[in-house]
């Protein structure tokens, strides 16, 4: 299927590793442009070396609010325009809330909440003045349902929804889509504590119908195609991949 990708370009944040590369090679694979983002240079290269005349790296600390904000110029700076923006980026330290201080819970809203807002209203005006445009918001099963000793990433990732939702219903009739994806449980090293562990990895696995975590392979394709015209009609909508954990009562 072509998703009719070719010419477009993107901004992909978390580009790195995990999901947020996954999304990025999916986008590639379908001949999208890509702007690199994430902390490390050294790792987004990797990608680059692959792809070298589509993409483009920017490093970039999601708690900076004047870098984040510059990276809608840096894509169209290195690509001549932007169209799909993927809020993949964040952090999720697990602790009891309690005894986790202020400081942590402001960062991780910094990251998970802040960023992709700020990111979001940088595109806008190339978005908007052309009358098209994909927004796509990384949340998590735990935004939907809530998961125990990750109390600030549960509220983050919950607020990034209803920000998905609201936004998706002020800029429809502009020609904008705005959509998220709450991912389950994937194999990627930030689940390496679960992976590393057997006998925490059958119990985590309990809980997934599926009987497996997702790769990221299985990620990457969902997010190509809420970045292609064929998704033109979808929008307001949190696409959940996750074996069917949150499905179960």
């Amino acid at each position: 299927m072509d998703l009719r990708l070719s010419g477009k370009v993107a901004i992909v944040t978390g580009a790195s590793r995990g999901l947020g590369k996954a999304a990025a090679e999916a986008l590639l694979e379908e001949g999208a442009s890509v702007l690199l983002v994430a902390r490390s240079r050294e790792l987004l290269e990797e990608v680059h070396q692959r792809y070298p005349e589509r993409t483009a790296v920017q490093p970039c600390d999601m708690r900076d609010v004047d870098a984040v904000a510059a990276l809608a110029d840096a894509a169209v700076e290195a690509f001549g325009r932007l169209d799909i923006v993927v809020n993949n980026a964040g952090i999720a330290p697990a602790g009891r809330f309690d005894e986790q201080p202020q400081k942590l819970w402001d960062e991780v809203f910094d990251v998970n909440v802040r960023a992709p807002a700020v990111l979001t209203r940088a595109a806008a005006q190339y978005l908007l003045s052309q009358g098209s445009g994909k927004i796509i918001n990384v949340a998590s099963t735990s935004g939907i349902k809530g998961k125990p000793t990750l109390v600030a990433y549960s509220s983050s990732k919950g607020a990034v929804l209803q920000f998905t939702k609201a936004l998706a219903g002020e800029w429809a009739k502009k020609g904008v889509q705005v959509n998220a994806i709450a991912p389950g449980a994937f194999s990627t090293d930030a689940q390496s504590a679960v992976t590393e562990s057997s006998d925490v990895l059958a119990k985590r696995l309990k809980k997934i119908p599926a009987g497996r975590m997702g790769d990221p392979s299985e990620f990457g394709p969902l997010v190509a195609y809420l970045a292609s015209p064929l998704s033109d009609f979808v929008t307001g909508s949190v696409a959940v991949i996750d074996g069917g954990e949150v499905s179960r009562l």
